[in-house]
Order: structure tokens, then C-alpha cells, then sequence
């Protein structure tokens, strides 16, 4: 687990990922239960992907945004919980260092792609609630793509800084990492270089590219809810807020908990409270947003009717030649 290096160091290669370990009697549950939320996960996200790709009505700048959330969904969550269930499962809680680096690279990834994404998302709702004659022309295929685009190449780089200066630390004390993956205050506690700098650098690029997303997203949603209760009319009312609704619950529950996980106090009363709620936004968020756009949206619903619809018939058909 440790090699030999200059004077009576070690260079640590594992780290050990103590998880929910503190309850063994609860390991099989915990499995279990990971295992559904997993299936549940992937399951959801795929069938949005599906259902935008597939149906034609669904080919609108809303939605291809959402097809790029759920993409994004399903790799936050394998980034994850199968490691973590391989863990429950075998007993197994060691990690690489490299496998670990790994993990928290695409973790970050994909997390700051997250909120510029939920912030892309907020935008194009902004549009079509409060400059609906300008919509078309300015959230045009073109636009969307290059949104799209920029989200995933800007979060791309931000990983890659934080992952590359993270490579220069050196491991050689302690190797328990407690968090159920390799999340970066954890791990940089376990080293033995100087992070001073790099805590100072990483903190800057955190700032940069979550909160102008976050102040997007809180200034759109501001000047969504001011324009929606000028509406005179009760139905429009309605209409305008239906479309947002769904967004701004999944707004809702990726900020909230992400607060209150790096907001909070790290002190040891407060540790498991802490890993409570990083399966909230690692974990629950991804399963819940399929759930709430599809309960909460009527195109999404009208679409999954006909794939249905269509199946049944499908079969109905093959039943009959059979």
C-alpha cells in the first residue's frame, strides 16, 4: 500500500474510502437500496434522452438542454455509486490514488458543468417568459449548440487545472478519506505538501465558475417571477409558471444541499450530517430530476404516452403474425 521514499516518508498508492463502514450491520440495506437508486437513476435519465432524441416535438431549445442535463445526470451518478456499491458489496473501501484523483475529476467535471448548465437552462427560460418575440432569433440551433458546447469544454478546463495541480501533492501520512468518495477537501487533508497555494488557486477557480452561474440563475429566476405576476391574466399566469416550475425544484435542490454540505461547519459532530446531504446532491438529484420533469411536464408525458402508445401497438401487431 506504501512505497519506500527519502528518509523514513512513504509515498502513499491507496486510500481508503471509509464510506459508511461505522455501519455494518447496514451494509446489505445500503446496497440495496443504492443498487434501486441506480437503476432508477440511469433508468430515468436514458428515457429522457430517449424520449427528446426520438420525439419531434420535443426538439425545441427547452429540451435539448434538458437531454444534456440527464446526459450529464447519468455520468455524475456512475462516477459514484458503483464504486460505492462494489464497496457496500465486498467490504473492498480501498481506492488508488489514481483512481481516486480519477473519481474526482470527472466528479468536479461534471459538477461545475452542472451549474453552468442549470444556469444555461434559466437563461433560455428567461427568454421565452420575458422576451418572447426575440426568443426564436436569439435561442436559434446555432446558439444552443454553442451553449452547449461551451459548458461542457469551460467545465472540461476547470477540472483539468484543479486535477493537474492536485498531481504535484504528495501522500504520506494518514490514507482514511472520510467521505464516501473522493471529494477534495478530504483528500487534500491527506497530504503531506504544502496546499496552501493550491487551496488559494482552486478556491479562486471554484468561485469563477460557480457563482456567476449561480447569480445567473438567481437574477433570471428574480426577473421570471417579477414578469410572471404582472400577468394580468390567471391562465397565463399559469402557463408561464408550468414551464419554469420543474426547473426551479431542481435549481432548488442542487443549490440547497450543496450550501448546506460546504457551508457547514467541518466539525466531527457535524461529519455524518455532512455525508447526508452529499448523497442528496450527489446521489437523490439525479434521480429526482427525471421524475419531476416528466410528473410536471405535459410535452414530456404526451411523449412518453405515445412511446407507449406505439410499443403496445408494436407488440399487438408481432402477437397477431406470431
Amino acid at each position: 500500500m506504501a512505497n519506500p521514499e527519502q528518509g523514513n516518508q512513504t509515498v502513499l498508492t491507496e486510500f481508503i474510502l471509509l464510506g459508511f463502514g461505522n455501519l455494518p450491520e447496514l451494509q446489505i440495506l445500503l446496497f440495496l437500496l443504492f443498487l434501486i437508486i441506480y437503476i432508477v437513476t440511469v433508468a430515468g435519465n436514458v428515457l429522457i434522452i430517449v424520449l427528446v432524441v426520438a420525439n419531434q416535438q420535443l426538439h425545441t431549445p427547452m429540451y435539448f438542454f434538458l437531454g444534456n442535463l440527464s446526459c450529464l445526470e447519468t455520468c455524475y451518478t456512475s462516477t459514484i455509486l458503483p464504486r460505492m456499491l462494489a464497496s457496500l458489496l465486498t467490504g473492498d473501501r480501498t481506492i488508488s490514488v489514481s483512481g481516486c484523483l480519477t473519481q474526482y475529476y470527472f466528479f468536479g467535471f461534471l459538477a461545475v458543468a452542472e451549474c453552468c448548465l442549470l444556469a444555461v437552462m434559466s437563461y433560455d427560460r428567461y427568454l421565452a417568459i420575458c422576451k418572447p418575440l426575440h426568443y426564436e432569433a436569439l435561442m436559434n440551433g446555432r446558439s444552443c449548440l454553442q451553449l452547449a458546447v461551451g459548458t461542457w469544454i469551460s467545465s472540461s478546463l476547470a477540472a483539468d487545472i484543479t486535477i493537474f495541480l492536485m498531481q504535484q501533492l504528495t501522500f504520506c501520512g494518514p490514507n482514511e478519506i472520510d467521505h464516501f468518495f473522493c471529494d477534495f477537501i478530504p483528500v487534500i487533508k491527506l497530504s503531506c505538501s504544502d496546499t496552501r497555494m493550491m487551496e488559494l488557486i482552486t478556491t479562486m477557480l471554484a468561485a469563477i465558475c460557480t457563482l456567476p452561474p449561480f447569480l445567473l440563475t438567481l437574477a433570471t429566476y428574480v426577473r421570471i417571477i417579477t414578469t410572471i405576476l404582472r400577468m394580468p391574466s390567471t391562465t397565463g399566469w399559469q402557463k408561464a409558471f408550468s414551464t419554469c416550475s420543474s426547473h426551479l425544484i431542481v435549481v432548488s435542490i442542487f443549490y440547497g444541499t450543496i450550501m448546506i454540505v460546504y457551508m457547514l461547519p467541518k466539525t466531527d459532530t457535524l461529519r455524518d450530517l455532512n455525508k447526508v446531504f452529499s448523497v442528496f446532491y450527489t446521489v437523490m438529484t439525479p434521480m429526482v430530476n427525471p421524475l419531476i420533469y416528466s410528473l410536471r411536464n405535459r410535452e414530456v408525458k404526451e411523449a412518453l404516452r405515445k412511446v407507449v402508445t406505439k410499443y403496445s401497438a408494436v407488440k399487438r401487431i408481432q402477437t397477431v403474425l406470431s
